[in-house]
């Protein structure tokens, strides 16, 4: 489904968590002459599980780290919650939680003791520190190995602890990129869950080039194919039919 989505395409359970709206405009990122990303315009509703797939160089990073104010938009305009990420970079990261690539997580420092250090990275202090990682022990099932090393941990429970690090303020919007890559089924299947389980409380921005995840986790899918947008709308709408992988071949044809 190409175009935009009304908000009767919304899912309804968007209004009921406490998420926050990103709005794209006409965004547009250049380096040098390349065009990462092309006049993107695109609505993730507040507490919607939003899905952005295409192939690796299709605009996915790009766009996650303009949400994140890590990288400034050539041309167009970008809010999250109504605040410029360009402008006012304190007030969005105020606001969201990263999931970042396990490889980046502190090896040598204990599950709790790590939880305990991204907390104070975040403000938390005292009673409401020690309480929020007790919390995320809990929620992400990190109790047991809870003063083990993050280095000799499996990948499946590194990939908890960085979800678990994300939503230690309980924060109104989470990034999370590639959530199973490189896990194993049953790892897979476990970090999933714990996804599922987040839904609807805050909004979800997913970057993935998994169909099926996409499927799993997602109420509402975006293609990008060489920097633009090409397809919009639920799952079944975007991903359904025997080829799933028409979507991106035709849709990129038309963009080019």
């Amino acid at each position: 489904m190409t175009g935009a989505t009304s908000s009767a395409d919304v899912d309804p359970r968007a209004s009921a968590g406490r998420g926050i709206a990103i709005e794209a405009t006409a965004l547009t990122r250049r380096f040098g002459e390349r065009i990462a990303l092309d006049r993107l315009t695109l609505r993730i509703a507040a507490s919607e599980s939003f899905a952005l797939l295409g192939a690796n160089g299709a605009g996915k990073t790009t766009f996650i780290r303009l949400v994140t104010g890590a990288l400034l938009p050539s041309a167009g305009k970008l809010t999250v919650a109504g605040l410029s990420p360009a402008l006012q970079p304190a007030e969005v990261h105020a606001r969201l939680g990263f999931v970042m690539e396990t490889s980046r997580l502190y090896p040598e420092l204990r599950v709790q003791g790590f939880l305990r250090f991204m907390g104070g990275a975040r403000g938390l202090a005292g009673a409401a520190l020690a309480h929020a990682v007790e919390v995320a022990l809990a929620r992400f099932e990190l109790a047991a190995v809870a003063t083990r090393l993050v280095g000799n941990l499996s990948k499946g429970y590194q990939q908890r602890v960085s979800l678990a690090q994300a939503f230690l303020t309980d924060p109104p919007l989470v990034i999370v990129d590639e959530p199973t890559g490189g896990l194993d089924p049953i790892q897979r299947r476990e970090v999933q869950t714990l996804l599922l389980g987040l839904r609807g409380r805050s909004t979800l921005l997913l970057c993935t080039h998994d169909l099926d995840e996409a499927r799993t986790l997602a109420t509402r899918v975006a293609v990008l194919s060489a920097g633009r947008l090409v397809a919009e709308g639920s799952p079944s709408q975007v991903l359904g039919g025997g080829d799933e992988l028409a979507v991106f071949r035709a849709q990129a044809e038309r963009a080019t």
